[in-house]
């Protein structure tokens, strides 16, 4: 898989990053090079190998799945520079 240049433009666009015109033949290499690792690694055979959570072996703390505070959706979106009815109010993302 390899990325053209107007599928930069529109990364950046949904990321909402800035790119110059003369930016986008340096970023399209990057990707393109992020790419063909990630292919890379898709070609390692890992059969066998057991998942993991940590590069040492250590036994993970398990705890109770359980409502430890509940402080309200008042409380919640208080800090929030804008909500309505209890909801965080964002900006449009998507047209």
């Amino acid at each position: 898989m390899s990325v053209d240049q107007a599928t930069v433009r529109r990364i950046a666009h949904l990321a909402r990053i800035a790119v110059n015109e003369d930016e986008v033949p340096h970023l399209q290499r990057e990707l393109n090079a992020m790419l063909s690792f990630v292919e890379e690694l898709g070609a390692v055979d890992v059969s066998g190998v057991e998942p993991m959570t940590s590069v040492i072996p250590m036994k993970m703390e398990w705890r109770r799945d359980e409502i430890t505070d509940h402080a309200g959706a008042a409380a919640v979106v208080a800090n929030a520079p804008v909500s309505e009815d209890q909801f965080f109010v964002v900006p449009k993302v998507i047209e």
